[in-house]
């Protein structure tokens, strides 16, 4: 895909002023990193604040009598649980019980839900939810090219936040959302984020990205804030144990592999596409799961990258890169269960050398609350 064809953020001249590197992510030409660097950045949303611009991400919306009821029948989690101005992660699951994306489920009242979906997959899911729509009393909205999405995270996050805004974010749980104004703009601003950090995500209008970037950065220049692009983001997310989708995450991957069996509610009332084949799954027992490891000896462990006992092969990484918080080098990967568990000796073959590697719990990283 030539340059000309990436889709582009609101943000996208803001991004090139600041320097940042741009790179084709998934169609998308997004910042991978800015002058200060990787480290730079992932120590800033660590131990003051990041900025990260995620309005790539899709949003669709799903109005009508028969909202919840739809999503429900779509999703693993349990849409019924949630309360209005409540989130919840969540996971589109095909018949096979496989992952056809992980989202964010807004529930603003009985017959209004925003799903946040992955900006590579946004076409996708699109497809997917609107074949689905039968005869449900839904209206259903893609919305993706109206927002733009800031992501504000780390220990100060809420302190410049807060300087912004009327709106009370100790009041906010964790996991809960509000509907205010940043910098007097109507916006959401919502208590998640994908760093392992505390944080808001603020959605609004498109055509305000550049003033609540602006004045974001510029509110948290003396806390030390820095842009902060994908390439922190994903090591931020890996630290906290997190999974990204075509990675520990796929159409052939259940949630139960993926080690999402707490956000997997067999149980739930009328139950979701792909719930009989992910409890035959749960019965007959895993064949693979998702683990935590670290190296024991220098070296990088990156996806693809294969994982032996002796000399068997017993598994794949599916994510692995320098943790910077942690000063270690650290991944993911999909291993039987029976060496799954914490202390398991590994060794991964880094282009052509077998280094060693020990299973750990995850996740590498929690902040202190």
């Amino acid at each position: 895909m030539s340059e000309n064809d990436l889709k582009r953020t609101p943000l996208n001249a803001a991004h090139r002023a600041l320097g940042g590197k741009m790179v084709d992510f998934g169609g998308w030409d997004m910042p991978v990193q800015y002058k200060a660097g990787v480290i730079e950045e992932h120590m800033a949303t660590r131990t003051r604040a990041g900025l990260f611009d995620v309005s790539h991400m899709g949003e669709i919306l799903v109005e009508g009598p028969d909202a919840i009821l739809f999503v429900n029948r779509l999703t693993s989690n349990d849409v019924k649980a949630l309360a209005d101005g409540q989130a919840h992660y969540s996971c589109l699951t095909n018949e096979k019980g496989g992952v056809v994306d992980d989202l964010l489920v807004y529930r603003f009242g009985p017959e209004k839900l925003l799903l946040v979906v992955n900006a590579g997959t946004t076409d996708k899911d699109w497809d997917w939810i609107t074949s689905h729509k039968g005869d449900s009393d839904v209206k259903l909205t893609n919305q993706s090219s109206d927002y733009c999405q800031i992501a504000i995270q780390g220990p100060k996050a809420t302190e410049i936040l807060q300087g912004l805004t009327d709106t009370d974010l100790s009041g906010i749980q964790y996991y809960w959302f509000t509907e205010g104004t940043v910098d007097g703009v109507r916006s959401i601003i919502s208590r998640t984020g994908y760093t392992g950090e505390d944080g808001f995500e603020v959605y609004a209008s498109a055509d305000k990205a550049v003033q609540l970037w602006e004045r974001m950065l510029g509110a948290g220049s003396d806390a030390g804030i820095l842009p902060s692009g994908l390439a922190a983001r994903n090591t931020l997310r890996l630290e906290a144990g997190m999974s990204l989708y075509g990675h520990e995450l796929g159409d052939d991957i259940s949630p139960l592999e993926a080690g999402l069996g707490w956000i997997t509610k067999l149980n739930k009332e009328g139950g979701f596409i792909g719930r009989d084949a992910i409890a035959k799954q749960k019965e007959a027992g895993l064949t693979r799961k998702i683990a935590g490891f670290e190296m024991a000896e220098p070296g990088i462990a990156r996806d693809g990258f294969d994982v032996y006992i002796g000399d068997e092969k017993i598994g794949v990484v599916t994510s692995g890169s320098p943790a910077p918080y942690l000063k270690k080098n650290i991944g993911m990967a999909f291993l039987p269960p029976e060496f799954a568990k914490p202390g398991q000796e590994l060794k991964i073959d880094i282009r052509g050398k077998r280094v060693s590697a020990v299973t750990v719990a995850t996740p590498f990283y929690k902040r202190e609350k």
